[in-house]
Parts: C-alpha cells; structure tokens; sequence
C-alpha cells in the first residue's frame, strides 16, 4: 500500500493505493488563500499540516487494514512557496505562493546582481519563482530575514513535519531559481546573489528516491505496523507526468487547467529562457522537461460564462464537438498576463474582429481558439529549443471538451489523445513515487502510458485555415501592447 499527497492551492488531497494501483481511499482538505494587498497571495503552512493530519486520518477511518501496510508515501506540491523557517523550525511568516506579484521588481534586481543567473538556472526569473521572494523580504521585513534558517517549499514543509527532515527534490528545486539545473545542485552563486548559503537549504535528492521516514509516532496514530519510507517526490506538474506515464524523452501532454501548460520530457537540459520556457529537472533521474506555461486556459471559458450569464455546457451546445473553420473573432486569452513566450505581467486580453452577428457562441468559440494558439506560441519556443514532438496526451478540466481538443490538434498540427479519466492526479503520482521509494523498482516499471479513448487528428483543410487565424492572432499582441503602454 502507498499513499499519495498533493498540496494545492485550494486544498490538499491524500489517496491511498494498493500494489495494483487501485484505489483503496482519498481523501481532501480545503485550503484558504489570503490576499493582504494587491498582488499578495499567502498561505499559513500550518493550515497545510493540519489538513494533512485530518486527510490521513480519514484514510486510516475508511481502511484501517490496508494502512497498516502503507509501505512508501509520496508527496505533489504547488511550487515556488517560500516557506521560511527559523533555528527551531517554526514558520517565520505566511508562505509567500507560487501566483504571488509582489517580487516583480525584485526579479529585475536579482538579475542585474547576477546577470548570468538564466544561464545557470535554465529559466527567466519571474515573481513566481523563490528567489526574488526573498530578495522582496530582505528588503520589506529585515527582522524575518535575519531569523531565516531555512527556505522550504511547501512540500518540503510537509515533508518536516512528517518526517523532521529538511530534503527537496530535484523537479520543485528546479522553479526556485536557486538550482543548477543542468548540474542538478544547488548553486553557490545564485544563492549568494540573494545573501542565503548553503546551509539555508534543504539536501537535495531524485524524486524516486528515499527521503526520510514517517516519525513513529505519526505512525502510531494511523495504525501502521512500521513507519513507510517517503519519496523525494516532485512538484505538481512532474507528479502529474508520472501519474501518465510522461517519463521518456518526447513523451508530452498538454493541460487545460485553470492555467495551461505544454510538458515535453527531454533526455537533457534545454532551455529557452528568452522565450520564458521553463527547463525544469524531473523528478525521474538524468531526465528534464520544458514546459510552456500560460496563465488563463480553462479559466477563460469560465470568465466567459460569467460575462454572459450562461453556464457553460450551454455557451458550447451549438458548436458541435469537431472544429471545422476558426471563428471571425479573434480572443488573447491574457486575462492576468501572459508568461510563455511574452514574459509579460502587465499584458490584458482581448476580443478583435467583433460585429453585430457576433454571438456568445462565436465568443466561445473564440476563447477556445485563443488559448489554443497560445499552447502553439508555446510549441514553437519549444521547437526553438530543440524539441520535436509526436502527439500530445490531454489533461485537465478543459480536456473533457472534444471540440477543444479538435482544435488544438489543428493548431498544433499534433495528433491530440483523449483520455479515459482526463483528472490526472498530483497525488496518485506521488503515491507512485511513493511505491518507487519503497521498493526500488525503476520508473519504466510503475509509470505507464493512460487509456486513451480516441486520438483527434489535425485535417489538412482546417490546419491550414486555423494557420492564416494564428498568424492575425500573433500580430495582435504588439498591437495591444503599444496601444495600453
């Protein structure tokens, strides 16, 4: 039996799994978010253990025999959190998140401190990362920076608190901008830009490997016969790719989630920095990814119906679920900045070619088109990389619509698979980390392709027409820049 941990940002999920990979329990927690001030978003990571205490505790109530055999637990976290900690441990202030604003002038000042740090890190350095955070509260809260004796990220908090270990992981280790990622080790020199040592962070192991042992005394509580072994683990997005099997180079999926993502898994380290690709470690050893990142996806669609006051299985009922010809409308989906490729915060979307025939259906449309041209400015910063893919698997809420993926295939001119079960889990793949901890078995071995339903083929007529809408998408961004400068 293993047991899978993925902290949200919304909640905390736990699930339990058997040999086989079946299910045998889950569990969730909500979280709360506080927003002090514009551009702030904090968490109190106290709340993060609290949660976890009552999720495995649900587990052991719903089956208390097969968490007497939990054997390994693995652990998915939101990435980025600066999670600050004193000489004895304790929580110096509220996590400062991953969608967290405050760092953007930071960022600037890191980097001229250390122009060569999107060499050494493989990626631009954004307010979401770690490292700016803390040049932001060197700066704002002195007495907390002084009293630093550790940065976590939210996981590795986790992980403390179940284990008393301070150990990270490679793949979450790689969005600190503190990591060598082509090295995979700490680097010196970017820590020295932001006045931290070595010995203000965590060790740094592989994702599959161990990292330390339930404290008996958790293992007590929850009835296990001897405390499991826990995983490296890996922030969220690599968690997921373990969950589909995206452990070899060329393996790739796209995510239509609140925010988007294109993952490719690489055999090296290959980064696209001017371009605001991520080349992140991942969490399976001598393996990368690259990830295109946008910031509003399946959100879009959702700002969308709340405009229009219509839900939106009903804003997308006439549009039939196979993408014939793009839209007379164009959508930026730029609705809180954008990051692949544009690195741009301050950056607002946008509907261009508007008429009085233009319905909510067109609109919709539209949106759908318009964050998947986006995933395609991501597949060419990608391509730029040195990147070739073959087809993509889909995940992600906005997954679960056939016409969407029918016209990211024509898009991306990539076969597009759909899924049986598109809600992949960051926790059963930390539960599969988990397994990997414990016994040693290779990721080839545990981490298998998903079951597809059906693969959704670009058409030459429809590809080469979406082609002509993507090029007026791609002159419409400097445009909107210039005229909101």
């Amino acid at each position: 039996m293993y047991i899978g941990i993925d902290l949200g940002t919304s909640a905390i999920k736990c699930i339990l799994i058997a040999e086989d990979g079946r299910t045998i329990a889950t569990a969730s927690e909500p979280l709360q978010v506080s927003r002090p001030k514009p551009g702030h978003s904090e968490q109190d990571p106290e709340s993060w253990w609290q949660a976890t205490l009552a999720g495995f505790d649900k587990l052991a109530k719903q089956a208390p025999r097969e968490m007497a055999a939990v054997r390994g637990i693995g652990l998915s976290g939101q990435q980025h959190g600066a999670t600050l900690l004193d000489k004895a441990g304790n929580a110096l202030r509220p996590c400062i998140l991953w969608n967290d604003v405050r760092s953007a002038k930071e960022c600037h000042e890191l980097v001229a401190r250390l122009p060569d740090l999107p060499n050494i890190t493989g990626n631009p350095t954004l307010p979401g990362f770690t490292a700016p955070k803390l040049v932001w509260v060197k700066k704002h809260e002195p007495q907390v920076f002084e009293r630093v004796a550790k940065v976590l990220l939210p996981k590795a908090y986790l992980r403390y608190q179940l284990s008393g270990e301070f150990i990270e992981d490679m793949s979450d280790a790689s969005g600190t901008g503190w990591l060598d990622v082509g090295k995979r080790a700490w680097s010196k020199r970017a820590l020295e830009a932001t006045d931290l040592s070595l010995d203000h962070m965590p060790a740094l192991v592989e994702g599959t490997a161990p990292a330390g042992r339930l404290r008996a005394e958790l293992a007590q509580r929850w009835g296990m016969t001897q405390p499991p072994v826990i995983a490296g683990s890996a922030g969220d997005n690599a968690a997921g790719a373990i969950a589909l099997g995206a452990i070899k180079p060329g393996d790739a999926f796209v995510s239509l989630g609140t925010s988007g993502v294109l993952w490719a898994t690489t055999a090296g380290f290959a980064p696209n920095t001017t371009a605001a690709v991520h080349a992140f470690c991942h969490c399976v050893p001598n393996t990368w990814h690259q990830m295109g990142v946008i910031l509003s996806a399946a959100s879009c669609l959702s700002w969308l119906s709340g405009v229009v006051g219509v839900p939106e299985g009903e804003l997308l009922k006439d549009l039939g679920d196979t993408a014939e010809r793009p839209a007379p409308v164009v959508f930026l989906p730029y609705l809180s900045g954008e990051r692949t490729p544009h690195n741009d915060a301050d950056i607002r979307g946008a509907f261009a070619g508007m008429s009085h025939d233009t319905s909510r259906g067109v609109l919709a449309q539209a949106v759908m088109e318009g964050v998947a041209f986006a995933m395609r400015d991501c597949l060419e910063a990608l391509q730029a990389a040195g990147t070739k893919l073959s087809s993509l698997d889909a995940i992600g809420g906005g997954a679960r619509s056939r016409l969407w993926l029918s016209i990211i295939a024509n898009v991306l001119n990539l076969p597009v698979n759909r899924l049986a079960d598109s809600e992949v889990s960051g926790a059963m793949g930390g539960a599969l980390l988990g397994r990997m901890a414990a016994t040693g078995e290779p990721a080839t071995a545990v981490c298998k392709p998903p079951k597809r339903m059906e693969t959704l083929e670009p058409r030459a007529a429809t590809r080469d027409a979406y082609s002509e809408s993507y090029a007026h998408y791609r002159k419409l961004y400097p445009a909107i820049k210039e005229a909101t400068r």
